[in-house]
């Protein structure tokens, strides 16, 4: 799977950001990046919209998925990610990914 239009989020300041404020996320993606794998616990305070995120490995491989993810709410992975890769709600579905699937940006 190719990303939608990826925005690059390394900074602390970008991470702490992310989706917040804002209503709707079209056609692009928001990927975290971080030094070394990690839990990456969710929240959507202040996202207005529902969305679909990837935690990937090293090697950019899908290793766990939350769909719907719905405003204000929490949300906990199980697997260590390197990278979390938010998307528009239903993402996941149209492009039939799965865990195990490998994604380009």
């Amino acid at each position: 799977m190719i990303l939608p239009k990826p925005k690059i989020c390394e900074s602390a300041f970008a991470q702490a950001k992310g989706l917040m404020f804002s209503k709707r996320i079209k056609d692009e993606s928001l990927v975290f990046v971080f030094k070394k794998p990690k839990i990456v616990k969710l929240h959507m305070w202040f996202v207005f919209c529902p969305i679909d995120v990837l935690f990937l490995d090293e090697k950019k491989k899908v290793v766990e998925m939350k769909q719907h993810f719905r405003p204000f709410t929490f949300y906990t992975p199980k697997k260590e990610a390197k990278y979390v890769v938010e998307l528009p709600e239903t993402t996941i579905t149209k492009q039939n990914i799965k865990i195990g699937s490998v994604v380009e940006f």
